[in-house]
């Protein structure tokens, strides 16, 4: 192995996905997911059994990603793990066995924010120009963020309440949609008029977001429709899909095109795991060629949770001498220097 190469093993386990990547100077080697489907039955995730399967999960998995990326173990000069957000179980199985690996390697750790490499995500095949605006969608989290450098971001505003995946998630809930719901939601709108029932649009202050309330109104129209059909949803599948798809966006859409007309930044991109919606991809050109962004989207394998994404943020922390020590801690709920 090259002196010059940096090789970041990355962990991610924040949810239901154990994963592992390697990352050679900024360039994904390999990149192994291995999903729950432990949980459809439940219609989400059970934290138990998420930390059960990611100790089944995790040793394949970078067996998996070591081979994928044709390096010995000896070759590692990093190791990186999700050090939150996400369920504290989850994180803690990534975290052990990244501690474990780190220390029998004697390299350094490198101590990743989830959010925080949704947004880097980006720069494993593109290169957007700083500064830039993201706007992060997920299961757990919607905000908006301005990018100054690698590792100095600002959120400028979030959702107050629940997540715009939560939101897709519990709409297909209520339709009668197995779990998990967003990707179907999207693959029914597909077929469905969007403009054919209205639901409300939260008007939320500066940047924030809110999306409690469209669960609610969908909630209260169903049970009303159903007195009158008790298969309402089932024959009006596709417009219920395609109208709480459009408004879910149109929210969205809104605090990302204010941003850019405050702050006066044309470079702007989405990630995270709703960033995979067809909708807010389509959405987000069609905003690009209106107000003349240029415009990132990440691969779908990149979008949803992933390693490679946790190592191409370690690499830049790398550089920058970013280490942790073994005393460091998962948490659910934090918010680490450099994503504040």
């Amino acid at each position: 192995m090259s002196v010059q190469n940096i090789n970041i093993l990355a962990i991610e386990s924040s949810c239901d996905e154990t994963s592992a990547a390697v990352v050679r100077n900024g360039k994904v080697l390999s990149n192994i997911i291995a999903t729950q489907a432990v949980h459809e039955r439940y219609g989400g995730v059970v934290p138990e059994l998420a930390s059960r399967a990611h100790m089944q999960h995790i040793v394949p998995v970078v067996d998996a990603a070591l081979n994928d990326a044709g390096i010995n173990k000896r070759d590692v000069t990093a190791v990186a793990f999700t050090q939150s957000p996400g369920l504290i179980g989850s994180l803690l199985v990534g975290a052990c066995f990244a501690k474990g690996y780190a220390q029998g390697l004697r390299v350094p750790l490198i101590a990743v924010h989830h959010m925080q490499a949704h947004v880097l995500a980006h720069f494993i095949e593109n290169e957007p120009e700083f500064p830039f605006l993201c706007l992060t969608v997920s299961g757990g989290h919607t905000q908006v963020v301005l990018c100054r450098d690698y590792l100095d971001m600002e959120v400028l505003g979030e959702t107050i309440d629940d997540a715009a995946g939560e939101a897709f998630d519990k709409v297909a809930k209520m339709l009668g949609l197995p779990y998990p719901g967003g990707p179907l939601i999207d693959k029914y709108a597909a077929q469905g008029d969007p403009l054919r029932f209205k639901f409300p649009v939260s008007e939320m202050k500066d940047f924030e977001f809110s999306f409690s309330g469209i669960k609610t109104s969908v909630l209260y129209f169903l049970q009303a429709q159903k007195k009158i059909d008790p298969d309402f949803a089932v024959h009006n599948l596709a417009d219920i899909c395609a109208s709480v798809q459009f408004t879910i966006i149109k929210m969205l859409m809104a605090k990302l095109v204010k941003a850019s007309e405050q702050l006066g930044i044309k470079h702007v991109g989405i990630a995270g795991g709703v960033s995979a919606n067809s909708g807010l991809r389509k959405a987000i050109k069609e905003a690009g060629e209106k107000y003349g962004w240029q415009v990132y989207i990440p691969r779908f394998e990149y979008c949803t949770d992933n390693a490679a994404m946790i190592g191409i943020t370690g690499y830049y922390k790398y550089l920058k001498g970013s280490f942790v020590d073994m005393t460091a801690t998962p948490s659910a709920r934090a918010i680490f220097p450099g994503y504040e």
